[in-house]
C-alpha cells in the first residue's frame, strides 16, 4: 500500500495496536502487518520519531525492559491515549464514510441506474 496513504493515520495505528497492552517497536510494526493482512508494512524509520512524537504530546508512556541480554523500549498507551484514539476512531469512521458516499453513491430514488 502506499506510503502516503497511511502517512495521515498512523498515530490511530499505532495508539490501536498499544490499546491491548505494551509492545516494543519490531512487535509494534509485526502487529499492525499482522491485523492488515500483511498489507501495511511500516519501516522503523517511520514508526519510531511517531512513537516518539505520540510519547511527548503524552498520549503514550516508555519503559526499558531488559530480555536476556538485549535492552529494548517498550511503549504503552496513557489515559490521553486511549481518549486519543476514540477520536481517531470516530474521525476515521467519518472519513471511511464520506469516501465511501462519494466512490459507491446510493442510487436516487426514481433514477435508473
Amino acid at each position: 500500500m502506499k506510503t502516503d496513504a497511511v502517512r495521515g493515520h498512523l498515530d490511530g495505528l499505532l495508539l490501536a495496536v498499544l490499546e491491548t497492552g505494551p509492545l516494543h517497536g519490531y512487535a509494534i510494526i509485526a502487529a499492525v502487518q499482522e491485523r492488515s493482512g500483511g498489507v501495511l508494512e511500516l519501516r522503523t524509520g517511520t514508526i519510531y520519531p511517531a512513537l516518539n512524537r505520540l510519547e511527548r504530546l503524552g498520549l503514550l508512556r516508555s519503559s526499558w525492559q531488559s530480555v536476556g541480554e538485549r535492552r529494548r523500549r517498550c511503549y504503552e498507551l496513557t489515559d490521553a491515549g486511549r481518549r486519543a484514539l476514540a477520536g481517531e476512531r470516530s474521525a476515521w469512521q467519518e472519513f471511511t464514510t464520506a469516501i465511501g458516499a462519494v466512490l459507491n453513491p446510493a442510487p436516487s430514488p426514481g433514477r435508473a441506474t
